[in-house]
């Protein structure tokens, strides 16, 4: 059974003589905020969120249903200058292939952080590009962000720019306005209430690694990810989910499983709490740790 992510509120069931489609690609440097951007256009939470780089690994699809038609965003990984170890050459690659074959691009910068070389190069990327570009400043939330001016300069390189809050929602109406704007007629590209390309267990698996994240700080580099094996929903209504954590060293698996296996526990229960919400049910989450130095290679 797969477990739907809630509606959003502006959904319509109406039929439309004519729509507007497209693909809209958000991209940026590492913790600038573009899954909180897409969680918030979505209307629900689909792409985790961390304070920590790396966050985001896939392209993870959310898609926006108004009633002028429908926009499928893409999350991507934050671009990456300073690290060339295979995961972040990994995501690197994939953020700059979410550029291909679009139909908007959203630049999202964070005005409370100096530009840096990551901007640079995504300057560089983005002037190359014919394709239609808004640079979204987000972060307004902030008091007075410091370098809102500078990015503020390079407005000219783009078609739009739009200054919001992906944590409040401020003004994300505008970006959705203005993308229509740039978009053209065309069909559904998923169902009436579909929101995201996520399966089951990739989303659930995404949930699980959130809270390590969190729950771990800077303990452990980012060189860990979740499989979900199993889920099965047993005779008495409950979901078991079996999970594993796979790390790069033994080293990393004892931070993991924590003194007296405290860690692995807290993390289990914060996951399980979670889950359990998006299901509106009970859950076992049985999670083990492993060790694989090779895992990565799958991301290449």
């Amino acid at each position: 059974m797969m477990y739907q992510v809630s509606c959003i509120p502006y959904m319509i069931k109406t039929a439309i003589t004519s729509m507007k489609t497209g693909f809209v690609t958000i991209f940026g440097r590492s913790n600038v905020g573009k899954s909180t951007l897409l969680n918030s256009l979505v209307g629900t939470k689909l792409a985790i969120t961390s304070p920590k780089p790396q966050t985001t690994r896939q392209q993870i699809q959310g898609v926006v249903h108004d009633p002028r038609g429908q926009i499928v965003f893409v999350d991507t990984p934050g671009i990456f200058t300073s690290s060339r170890d295979r995961l972040s050459k990994s995501l690197n690659a994939s953020a700059e292939a979410a550029l291909k074959d679009i139909d908007v691009i959203v630049h999202v910068v964070d005005p409370t952080r100096a530009i840096g070389p990551e901007d640079k190069r995504i300057f560089s990327i983005l002037d190359k590009i014919s394709t239609p570009k808004i640079m979204v400043i987000n972060k307004m939330d902030m008091y007075k962000p410091t370098y809102l001016p500078f990015f503020e300069q390079e407005g000219e390189r783009y078609n739009a720019v739009i200054k919001l809050s992906g944590k409040t929602g401020a003004h994300t109406g505008t970006l959705v306005n203005t993308i229509f704007e740039h978009l053209h007629e065309g069909q559904p590209l998923y169902a009436e209430g579909q929101l995201t390309n996520m399966d089951q267990k990739f989303w659930f698996a995404e949930l699980i690694r959130e809270k390590l994240f969190l729950r771990l700080h800077d303990e452990v580099p980012y060189i860990l990810t979740v499989v979900v094996d199993e889920i099965t929903q047993r005779d008495n209504g409950m979901l078991y989910l079996q999970a594993r954590i796979l790390v790069s060293s033994e080293r990393y698996k004892r931070i993991v499983i924590g003194q007296g296996g405290r860690g692995i526990k807290e993390i289990g229960q914060s996951a399980r709490r979670e889950l359990e919400q998006v299901t509106a049910g009970k859950v076992y989450l049985d999670l083990t740790v492993e060790t694989d130095p090779h895992w990565m290679q799958t991301l290449a």
